[in-house]
């Protein structure tokens, strides 16, 4: 644990078999790893903390097969589905976001591929949202070609998160209507557009610990401002309902957190989907890897409310960063 604390202070990459280590340490020595996580989350992030929420703009419908996903074309998860929301509701959430302080509106829009009519419209609404609001603003937003990502970037969307969501190996398990390839070239594309990239992907889909070790180490090359952690929500409807999840205790998805920090020192590490149900109890102890939470739920899936998502920080000793827009 001294060289691979070592290693991350200087930015050194951490090789497989050293992720192998962090994420099978003896649940005893858990305490050594989060204060080695903190030292470093310390050093590049402070004490402070993001809160960021998150809109559906577009629900159901997918053409694409993601086992994991409530909106996917072969999820029977009862979940409501339509086209883009009204500009009211985006509006709504912007203002949300600005008035309490919070740090990124994230956009989520279902689906794979859009038409240039379609991407002219939501730019459309977030050139208003951003004379209104004023907020930072990340997109979900599946493949663009080059046009279209230029289009919204010239619009004020400044990062677009993009998950690899598991491992090259594991991945056609998950989904088999697009490949894991075409992820890595839609991200260089972006990055090439000059966007920010948000990046991570989602534990407990059945993979391996290698699997994970893996996914970071990619995810790694990557190189995105942000890293957003999920741990598997078995949504009733969809392919992985009956997911067994036994395996993600409160210790493990800690060691994953500190494992993402200890790779991607600089990096916002981010505890998204499922830190309410598997942290629970224990969600102080994730801030020191962490410095990035999502308030008011996920896509399909509720969350903690923004009071109590502020009041958790605060009560751990951190303070909810405000990013200058």
């Amino acid at each position: 644990m001294s060289d691979i604390l070592q290693k991350s202070f200087e930015t050194e990459h951490l090789s497989h078999e050293e992720a192998m280590a962090v994420l099978n340490l003896p649940d005893e020595e858990l305490p050594v790893l989060l204060d080695i996580a903190y030292a470093i989350r310390k050093k590049h992030k402070g004490n402070t903390v993001g809160i960021q929420i998150l809109t559906n703009a577009r629900s159901g419908n997918c053409s694409q097969n993601c086992a994991y996903c409530a909106q996917s074309r072969d999820s029977e998860a009862d979940i409501d589905k339509y086209r883009l929301v009204e500009y009211d509701k985006l509006l709504h959430d912007g203002l949300l976001a600005r008035d309490k302080n919070l740090s990124r509106h994230c956009i989520g829009l279902s689906g794979i591929r859009f038409s240039d009519r379609e991407i002219n419209e939501f730019a459309g609404y977030v050139e208003s949202l951003k004379k209104e609001a004023g907020t930072h603003i990340c997109c979900s937003i599946g493949f663009l070609t080059e046009t279209q990502a230029q289009r919204l970037k010239d619009a004020g969307v400044n990062r677009i998160n993009h998950n690899l969501n598991t491992s090259r190996r594991f991945y056609s398990q998950i989904c088999s209507t697009h490949t894991y390839d075409q992820r890595i070239a839609n991200i260089k594309m972006l990055q090439h557009t000059g966007f920010e990239i948000c990046c991570g992907g989602i534990v407990g889909l059945g993979e391996s610990r290698a699997d994970v070790a893996d996914m970071l180490i990619d995810i790694r090359e990557i190189n995105p401002q942000s890293v957003p952690v999920n741990f598997l929500i078995p949504l009733k409807g969809t392919a992985l309902a009956g997911a067994d999840v036994s395996h993600l205790s409160p210790e493990y998805c800690l060691k994953i957190l500190c494992l993402a920090r200890l790779m991607m020192p600089k990096s916002d590490i981010r505890c998204a989907a499922g830190r309410e149900i598997y942290l629970k109890g224990r969600e102080q102890q994730m801030f020191c890897a962490v410095d990035s939470i999502f308030a008011s739920g996920y896509l399909t899936a509720g969350g903690q409310s923004i009071e109590d998502t502020v009041k958790l920080v605060t009560d751990a000793g951190f303070q909810y960063r405000i990013e200058p827009a």
